[in-house]
């Protein structure tokens, strides 16, 4: 790790600054009332409750322009859903739009905040996601100079040219940017091969970030071993407290030494 390089620092969203699954949970459980209340015809197949599941994997194969729009993905699925069960398909906005503001309710983990402000009162700060959070409507906004999702890019991490945009949101080169992130596939392979610094946050033992590439449907970069963890250089932490403390103290240690005038 080359701390006297960081110049900025780009962040994962989802299971590196809040849990994921319980706001997928929510917002999906929000999503099947919903449909139940308004699409009757709905409700004998989504008495199955991997119904919602299978429509959005069938919507991933059929759609595959949509590959990096998990938005997009939910409203082809849901759209499919209705047309299967004959019900109007223009209810699928309204549907997406309760299942979307679900999703966006979340939880930060307990450091965050605290580490977010001090983080941001040091380096410039970017948020790069393959998902569909909103930092503003997660209420960190505020300490972000711009965040950028792969919808929006229409390309997904751990492709290069996502670390690439980030860069320059932050107004730096590639190799500059400290990256960090929950997935050892998508954020810290990616950014390494991408030309940057990565960090790999490792909350528990369980949550080593190998299946959460697989989960969202992207796959790893061409060449970099998910096994081999030393051979792609990174700073694992256990959460964003423990960053900004290494980080402190790497940029410390490595600033020039004071010459004495005496």
């Amino acid at each position: 790790m080359q701390f006297n390089r960081i110049r900025a620092i780009s962040l994962d969203l989802d299971d590196t600054l809040w849990p994921f699954r319980p706001c997928l949970v929510r917002a999906e459980a929000a999503l099947l009332a919903w449909l139940q209340a308004h699409a009757p015809g709905t409700r004998s197949v989504l008495s199955d409750p991997t119904t919602l599941m299978a429509y959005r994997a069938r919507a991933h194969e059929r759609h595959p322009e949509l590959r990096a729009d998990l938005s997009g993905l939910r409203r082809a699925s849901i759209r499919a859903l209705l047309e299967d069960c004959r019900e109007d398909p223009a209810l699928a906005e309204a549907a997406f739009e309760v299942f979307f503001a679900e999703r966006q309710r979340v939880e930060l983990f307990p450091e965050v905040a605290q580490a977010l402000t001090a983080l941001s009162e040091r380096l410039p700060l970017v948020a790069l996601t393959n998902g569909n959070a909103c930092i503003h409507k997660a209420g960190v906004g505020h300490f972000f100079k711009g965040a950028i999702s792969a919808a929006e890019l229409g390309v997904a991490k751990p492709e290069p040219q996502a670390f690439h945009a980030a860069a320059a949101l932050a107004g730096v080169h590639p190799s500059e940017v400290l990256h960090v992130g929950d997935d050892w596939h998508l954020d810290v392979a990616g950014a390494v091969a991408a030309g940057a610094q990565a960090a790999w946050v490792v909350r528990s033992p369980q949550a080593l970030g190998i299946a959460a590439g697989a989960a969202h449907g992207f796959g790893p970069p061409a060449g970099l071993d998910a096994v081999d963890t030393g051979a792609v250089p990174h700073l694992r932490v256990n959460d964003l407290q423990e960053l900004f403390d290494q980080l402190s103290a790497g940029m410390a240690s490595s600033r020039p030494a004071q010459r004495s005038t005496v």
